[in-house]
């Protein structure tokens, strides 16, 4: 287990503690080490996590020490025995199957006590984790601490899934198929049942823990999410007034921190291609010439789903880069979770003749996307619309092809097609945690036409691609001197300041 010295009275203490999924845990990351930049040296970060986590990011934090800031690392032991789980299954990147995905979530409701006694035994001065720990909410009040609660998702589906909640406009729609308007935000914007995450539609063991999350969250000192003024003002204002509660924007954090080569190529875990080799490849092609797919790193689509993808990508006419989530053979156990045992299946073939012909670059596990999206050859961008996805496309200024699967996806990407208009469906209607043969396929076809409206340079393509490199400059402006989530941070930094200040002065009159 790491440690940590203990420092100044007047050095401000902020302790992360992030999910362990890598949609989570990137920009938590990122944010704690931004939170380590601005604050200078009157500030010492740490990040609590487990091992093989910490390996994930440890070259980032060191480098950052190296620098002057004080951020660090505290570790704890993962309970794989007790969770059922092979060595170095931590992560919900290494759980390939709903079964080790089932035993992960055991293993992380196991670190919760070590977790909380961790927290009182280095009592930081502010305590900012991620939603999906509502115990933090009550270990902050415990120590009269501020706690901050991370959503990983943006502004608009904070807002969408408050609405239905509150106005279950779903619960009069005779059909999953059918359209409703979602009611009381401040666009038009239109779902469907079979688009909703089955918890919205009444699971109810999982309906109590998301009551517990909206009850710590309500009991938070504020929120903090990872987006920018000009993409989502409206939502931000729009959550502010109806919960209540004190939000900042702090983003895009990828461009606060990750501003370097080695930041760009590792962000979130080491690549498992050579990027060089992947940006050279990128250097012999032309502008805004290629698509880039990459579809969730824990995203798992069927057989035949993946032939689908392979054929319309031949039949395309546009390069491309195709990044392949892992997928586990049929019928094996979680102790046998090894390279040997794992198969991408791509139809016979595909790859040698993507390989022979130049066309494409295939990249099996972790890619390194935020300098791959940021190469001029990338013309689009085929995304699940996981929200550190969006904003990464949205700071390179490609225009997208949307392929929600599950969790707040769908969400999200009506923010992209409905909303801000910088991309088009490919026209999932289904939500789904797991892919499986029983879903319905995506057809090749489909794909091919939404990447033709995104990369065929007619006049749609050309709006949605303005769309998409204006955002991208607006993103930068807000991370830049002056901008609205530069000012946010200091502002946020200052109240965190006032806090101790206040408590120290309590303590003192006591």
């Amino acid at each position: 287990m790491g440690s940590i010295n203990g420092g100044e009275e007047d050095i401000l203490h902020v302790m992360f503690i992030p999910f362990l999924a890598p949609g989570h845990m990137v920009p938590m990351v990122d944010i704690a080490r931004l939170f380590a930049a601005g604050g200078g040296r009157d500030i010492r970060v740490t990040i609590l996590t487990t091992t093989t986590n910490a390996r994930r990011i440890s070259s980032a934090i060191d480098r950052d020490s190296l620098s002057g800031h004080r951020i660090s690392l505290l570790t704890l032991a993962f309970p794989f025995k007790e969770a059922g789980l092979p060595e170095g299954c931590e992560n919900l990147l290494s759980a390939p199957t709903p079964e080790i995905n089932f035993k992960l979530f055991h293993g992380i409701e196991l670190l919760q006590p070590e977790m909380i006694d961790l927290v009182r035994t280095h009592r930081p001065d502010c305590l900012v984790t991620d939603y999906l720990y509502p115990w933090s909410a009550d270990v902050a009040a415990d120590l009269g601490i501020p706690r901050l609660a991370f959503s990983g998702s943006g502004f608009f589906n904070l807002c969408v899934a408050d609405s239905i909640e509150a106005n279950k406009p779903h619960a009069e729609i005779s059909s999953e198929s059918e359209e409703f308007v979602v009611p009381g935000i401040p666009n038009r914007v239109t779902l469907t049942r079979s688009q909703l995450p089955d918890i919205v539609k009444g699971e109810a063991k999982l309906s109590r823990f998301f009551d517990k999350l909206k009850q710590a969250e309500r009991r938070s000192y504020g929120v903090i999410v990872n987006t920018f003024h000009s993409l989502e003002a409206e939502y931000a204002e729009h959550y502010r007034r109806v919960t209540g509660l004190k939000a900042w924007q702090l983003g895009p954090v990828s461009l606060f921190i990750n501003r370097n080569f080695d930041d760009k190529i590792n962000r979130g875990g080491k690549s498992d291609v050579n990027a060089e080799n992947c940006l050279n490849w990128l250097d012999s092609m032309k502008p805004n010439s290629v698509l880039y797919i990459c579809l969730g790193s824990l995203t798992r689509f069927s057989k035949a789903q993946i032939s689908e993808i392979s054929c319309a990508l031949e039949e395309s006419s546009h390069p491309f880069i195709w990044v392949l989530a892992k997928i586990l053979k049929p019928n094996v156990e979680f102790d046998q979770v090894d390279e040997g045992k794992e198969q991408w299946w791509l139809p016979e073939g595909f790859e040698n003749r993507v390989k022979q012909s130049g066309k494409g670059l295939i990249i099996r596990g972790w890619a390194p996307q935020m300098a791959i999206l940021e190469h001029a050859s990338i013309g689009g961008f085929v995304t699940h619309c996981g929200w550190n996805s969006i904003m990464e496309g949205v700071c390179a200024g490609v225009p997208m092809v949307t392929w929600p699967i599950f969790a707040e996806q769908f969400y999200n990407e009506k923010l992209v097609t409905q909303v801000m208009k910088f991309g088009v469906s490919v026209g999932n209607e289904v939500w789904s945690v797991w892919a499986t043969e029983e879903l319905p396929l995506i057809r090749g076809e489909r794909l091919r036409s939404a990447v033709e409206v995104v990369m065929g340079g007619g006049v749609e393509a050309a709006e949605m691609r303005r769309k998409a490199v204006e955002l991208g400059k607006e993103a930068k402006r807000a991370v830049g001197e002056g901008g609205t989530s530069s000012d946010e941070l200091k502002g946020l930094l200052e109240e965190i300041r006032g806090c101790k200040s206040k408590r120290r002065g309590v303590e003192q009159v006591a």
